[in-house]
């Protein structure tokens, strides 16, 4: 079900080369929320859900937590996965970044494939996914389903972390390296069992690769504020103490805690949506 290859005629040692080239090309910590942020979003999600669909997405609440991490262990062997999980908006001017269309084909015309790849796919990867989550769901295929919605939530959680929007996706940029995972990875692990998570309830979306663009923008906007929250909390620190982590929390929990209750929220929401538009179909449970 996978939408990656490499081309059938190249040599064994070609593919090795390129795949290694691929690897270096884009950026290397691509892994946004980890594990427990994406288990904690599908989780949420399933709660936004009216009663029509949710029966069928709690019933399979367990795989949805298994599978939704299938992208991140597809980074580890096909490097080429790496650019659906990014979009680098600095690559293309200043906020609101009009300069990019939002369909990829006229995307495609005006800066070509190459640099497309290059500066991340995200939003549209979404809107792919939610496409084939829609003809899955149209098809009565439930096992294919299942598994294009754990998927999906991925690649929606992706869009709502606001390191994946920027060529400053580890901090490398800002003399802050690492400062992705400490927001999107370790604050989680630390203290997600305080987070007061209130998700809104699942909407119809008009246009899945719109919204997805509307998140990654959102996102973005956040940067400077958790840049400036990480400075402030490493202020007399050697290392990345506890006192360090609880001074990095007290600042930057609300953006945190509001971007994980909208990726669950946009999560339910494109699974709706993509139910809506094959027709609603009876589901099973």
């Amino acid at each position: 079900m996978q939408r990656w290859s490499f081309q059938h005629t190249w040599t064994q040692a070609g593919v090795a080369l390129a795949s290694l080239g691929l690897f270096f090309s884009f950026p290397q910590n691509s892994r946004a929320w980890g594990r427990n942020g994406h288990r904690l979003v599908v989780n949420k999600a399933i709660d936004t859900l009216p009663p029509d669909i949710r029966a069928f997405f709690e019933s399979n609440r367990a795989l949805l937590v298994q599978h939704v991490t299938d992208p991140l262990d597809a980074l580890v062997k096909t490097p080429a996965e790496r650019h659906n999980h990014f979009i680098q908006f600095d690559k293309y001017g200043r906020f609101p970044f009009e300069a990019l269309p939002r369909n990829y084909k006229s995307a495609v015309m005006k800066f070509g494939k190459t640099k497309l790849d290059a500066n991340g796919l995200l939003p549209w990867q979404i809107g792919v996914y939610s496409e084939k989550l829609t003809e899955a769901l149209k098809a009565g295929k439930w096992d294919e389903a299942r598994l294009d919605a754990a998927i999906l939530a991925n690649y929606v959680s992706e869009a709502h972390d606001p390191f994946n929007t920027t060529d400053n996706l580890d901090g490398r940029l800002s003399r802050q390296n690492g400062v992705n995972e400490r927001f999107g990875t370790a604050l989680i692990d630390r203290y997600s069992s305080f987070f007061p998570m209130r998700p809104n309830d699942a909407m119809f979306i008009s246009d899945p690769t719109d919204r997805a663009f509307e998140a990654c923008l959102s996102s973005h906007s956040w940067l400077e504020t958790i840049l400036l929250a990480d400075r402030k909390a490493r202020q007399g620190e050697n290392s990345f103490t506890d006192e360090y982590y609880d001074r990095f929390y007290n600042q930057a929990a609300a953006i945190l805690i509001r971007q994980l209750s909208d990726a669950a929220t946009d999560v339910g929401s494109f699974w709706l949506t993509a139910w809506i538009n094959a027709g609603r179909p009876p589901l099973p449970r």
